[in-house]
């Protein structure tokens, strides 16, 4: 018997050949818009961890697509936007796709909910890994290959999202602008607190004293560096040739300062390689006649500055004034490195001038002359402990006469903090000696 309804039944039959084509073709999409998102997202990678050599290699090259990366990296900026836009249109365009045909084959709102979680987990895994996790990994290790295949697609893709990311780019620009203005600051504690946290096992003592020294490089001053004018060599001009040669000799300097009248008029620098010419005249030589221009900067200089300043000038020592003109101290290249890399001794250095004896772990006695900088770094305390009370001074014995508004007898304790200062030697004008004690 024939069958009465035969079109209804190849009807049927069609619909579902046809259904059947419509996942076929619509999976294969997404599978390809799965892989324009790796490409794009490895192209971010590839592109920008191109090195030095990498770029040498393509301004050297006649292929096209590596005279390609050179011209889209000139505008990084650019470059990241296109590259961004065109992963999220991708991305989006997946996950719209994805969704449209999982309705299509659940079809009923029973299962909305379950539907909903699904396809975003699944939908999510897809996306991270295989077109975010895979292909930057691959492109790292294969940078320039990547962004040689990828160059002319990114340059065609710049082009067709031109407006789009110079808009991009302009909104970009004005909230860098803003952040700029508000600025950002990060304190010495929060920097010292990081390179503790950062340094590992392995760092030795002297690892981590660089790494401070170099933090606070950048917050010193010339005048908590410099050496005072008390502990400054210098000659008068008017000494005779061989009286000059006794203190060369007994000075053990190789530059040293030469003033007329008083310190606070200093002539000019006597470096004594250029007396070996001249070593066997008589004392009636005229020395004077060799001495070089001084180097005159001000305590509130900062020692990085001072750093590029005898760097440039090709000089390794500078007279150090006040607001008057008088000479407040002297600093040298070798002050200035010490900052960074502790301690420098010579062959010439005595252990007999150390400005501080260490009694046992928590006790040493220092002189009143010892820099607070040098204070600090002896017992390993922050720079700035003692900013809110030393005033104008850098000295120890000066932030005593701070913190006690006279000057104390010997014996005198005087407390500060987590510190016990005992005057050990004064005289009328100074404090010598102080003994400190440091235990919390």
């Amino acid at each position: 018997m024939e069958d009465p309804f035969p079109s209804i039944l190849i009807l049927t039959s069609l619909a579902e050949s046809g259904n059947h084509w419509f996942y076929i073709i619509n999976i294969l999409l997404m599978m390809f818009l799965l892989l324009m998102s790796a490409l794009v997202s490895g192209s971010e990678v590839a592109f920008f961890s191109l090195s030095h050599e990498d770029l040498a290699k393509c301004k050297v090259s006649s292929s096209p697509k590596q005279q390609t990366i050179l011209e889209l990296l000139k505008n990084p900026k650019r470059l990241l936007a296109t590259i961004l836009i065109l992963n999220n249109f991708i991305n989006v365009a997946i996950v719209t796709l994805s969704t449209y045909v999982t309705w299509e084959i659940v079809g009923t709102k029973e299962t909305e909910g379950l539907l909903v979680v699904s396809l975003t987990a699944i939908i999510t895994f897809l996306i991270v890994f295989y077109g975010e996790i895979v292909p930057k990994v691959y492109a790292n290790q294969n940078n320039l290959s990547f962004a040689t295949r990828m160059s002319l697609a990114l340059n065609f893709s710049a082009k067709i999202f031109s407006p789009l990311s110079i808009s991009l780019m302009s909104i970009s620009n004005i909230i860098e602008k803003r952040v700029e203005q508000k600025g950002f600051s990060v304190s010495l504690d929060e920097l010292h607190h990081a390179l503790e946290i950062t340094a590992d096992k392995d760092t030795t003592e002297e690892e981590k004293g660089i790494l401070k020294g170099i933090v606070n490089f950048g917050t010193l001053s010339v005048r908590q560096v410099m050496r005072s004018r008390l502990d400054i060599t210098a000659f008068d001009i008017e000494d005779d040739y061989h009286k000059l040669m006794d203190q060369i000799n007994k000075s053990g300097f190789s530059r040293i300062p030469v003033y007329c009248d008083t310190i606070d008029k200093i002539e000019g620098i006597l470096y004594v390689k250029d007396l070996l010419p001249y070593i066997e005249k008589e004392e009636d030589f005229e020395w004077q006649k060799l001495l070089r221009p001084g180097f005159f900067v001000p305590e509130s200089k900062k020692v990085d500055s001072l750093l590029k300043d005898f760097q440039e000038k090709r000089v390794h020592m500078a007279i150090v004034v006040d607001e008057y003109g008088g000479t407040s101290g002297l600093i040298t290249l070798e002050d200035v490195i010490e900052e960074i890399v502790g301690e420098i001794n010579d062959e010439f250095d005595e252990d007999v001038d150390v400005a501080y004896n260490k009694l046992d772990d928590y006790t040493y006695i220092f002189e009143g002359r010892t820099s607070l900088n040098d204070f600090c770094k002896i017992i390993n305390e922050e720079v700035n402990v003692f900013d809110e009370v030393k005033g104008e001074s850098e000295s120890l014995g000066g932030l005593l006469l701070e913190l006690n508004s006279k000057l104390p007898r010997t014996g005198e304790k005087i407390k500060y903090k987590n510190f016990t200062f005992t005057v050990v030697a004064v005289d009328q004008k100074r404090i010598k000696r102080v003994r400190v004690f440091t235990k919390n």
